[in-house]
């Protein structure tokens, strides 16, 4: 069974706070995101790029790229 609890923005934040001052600091777990595979996979790619700046390609002009990227 699904509960709904409705309420507005005035009365949310005063139990967020007082929530918040019981818990002495924020009242829920904050987490970062974990990458997905294909963030991960470009990740990896750059870091090896850094390594050998050959694998991949360098410009001097952001129109040249920008073109190359678009074609």
């Amino acid at each position: 069974m699904q509960m709904t609890m409705k309420t507005n923005l005035t009365t949310a934040f005063t139990i967020f706070v007082k929530q918040a001052i019981r818990e002495q600091g924020i009242p829920f777990e904050i987490t970062r995101e974990i990458p997905n595979s294909e963030t991960i996979s470009a990740i990896n790619e750059v870091q090896q790029m850094k390594k050998n700046p050959s694998l991949g390609k360098a410009y001097t002009d952001v129109d040249k790229m920008m073109e190359k990227l678009l074609a």
